[in-house]
């Protein structure tokens, strides 16, 4: 009864602990890239996400003070509750 207890709470643990996240590379460019911009948000049990959600490249690039946009990364990174969507610029 000892060791099955042992599994579940290891079991339930790495449900827990577990995440995946996948980067996509969206665009590259001969730009330099010296500086980096992010835009994110989060989405909670797959149904609350903010209302003033925004990814978009330009975002990004504004976030960072970026005017010419060397590359462009798109991540997706889920949790056991949480998944974050992220759009990454780096440039000048």
């Amino acid at each position: 009864m000892k060791k099955l207890k042992y599994i579940m709470a290891v079991g339930v643990t790495a449900v827990v602990m577990a995440s995946c996240s996948i980067s996509r590379p969206v665009l590259v460019t001969d730009n330099a890239s010296e500086k980096t911009g992010v835009s994110e948000f989060d989405v909670v049990l797959g149904i609350f996400r903010p209302m003033n959600a925004d990814i978009s490249i330009r975002k990004a690039a504004e976030n960072g003070g970026i005017t010419k946009v060397a590359t462009v990364d798109f991540r997706v990174e889920s949790k056991f509750f949480k998944t974050t969507y992220k759009t990454v610029v780096t440039g000048n």
